[in-house]
């Protein structure tokens, strides 16, 4: 999106990219501390890629935003971890303080956000239903750990959420899609549910029934990564419970392919092809830095 143009934030040219990344330690500047040359570390997107872009062989990183990860992660693995775990933590933990009993419909969920979501509603003790546009992805959503999986181009959304939740709808909805569909959620959601829109795939405009909105008392927040990871204490905190649910195995990264640097266009190709359930990385040599 950033390179197409449509992040939100313009490139200032000649511009490099990416959030993500992990590698070694090479050099800390004057008044670091925390971290040693040597570490293996990984970077918390929580600064612009104009200031501090992270795809190469030698990056440069603010302190706030390098951390130590777990010893147990390939750098492939702690690569693929914060953006989609401090998204979904943000999201499903923050602001929507999901709990045991709830249930979690997750749009897009063969993304690396939607997997991380499965993930963290699983931790929390609730379960999640992945949405995903056909049932091509659905083996794979289910041994990703989904305890219900709906094809939203075969059937009937609310219907279906109804179905599972014994009429009563989802407590939690966590959206990265946006547009048309999104009335569809509204309908698919519980009493006092909160529907958390952290992207926006499609930009269609959508009508919703405001008065479903009024009468359930639905709550619709706008989410993004960056009011978590700029603010120190909450970012202290999501961190936290990723390191966590990473050192004590239930959250574990989930990786579709990976590509060598030299082959970025091909990973952004791959991308763009939309068909990938989970991260793709992009490495320098085996057991190297990536990205």
């Amino acid at each position: 999106m950033f390179r197409l143009g449509q992040y939100g934030i313009d490139p200032v040219l000649p511009s490099g990219l990416g959030y993500e990344a992990a590698g070694v330690v090479e050099a800390l500047g004057p008044d670091v501390t925390g971290l040693r040359v040597g570490d293996a570390v990984s970077v918390v997107p929580s600064f612009t890629m104009t200031d501090y872009p992270v795809h190469g062989e030698l990056v440069l990183a603010p302190a706030h935003a390098v951390v130590v990860h777990p010893e147990n992660l390939s750098f492939e693995e702690a690569a693929s971890v914060w953006m989609q775990f401090i998204t979904a933590y943000g999201g499903l933990v923050d602001l929507a303080a999901v709990r045991p009993g709830d249930t979690v419909l997750i749009p897009a969920a063969s993304s690396g956000v939607g997997l991380a979501a499965i993930q963290i509603a699983h931790k929390a003790g609730a379960r999640a239903i992945a949405l995903t546009r056909t049932s091509a992805e659905r083996r794979h959503l289910l041994d990703a750990g989904a305890d219900a999986v709906i094809a939203t181009a075969e059937e009937n959304v609310v219907t279906r959420v109804h179905e599972l939740t014994g009429g009563a709808g989802a407590r939690v909805i966590f959206d990265p899609v946006g547009g048309p569909a999104l009335a569809d959620l509204v309908e698919a959601a519980a009493h006092e549910a909160v529907i958390v829109v952290y992207g926006l795939l499609d930009r269609e405009p959508v009508q919703l029934n405001v008065g479903t909105v009024l009468f359930k008392h639905l709550t619709i927040r706008g989410f993004e990564l960056f009011e978590i990871t700029t603010d120190s204490r909450r970012r202290a905190s999501a961190v936290a419970f990723v390191r966590d649910g990473l050192a004590r195995g239930e959250l574990t990264p989930v990786i579709d392919r990976t590509f060598p640097l030299d082959a970025i266009v091909d990973a952004h190709r791959y991308l763009e092809a939309g068909s990938q359930v989970g991260k793709i990385v992009v490495t320098l040599a085996a057991e190297e830095n990536a990205s």
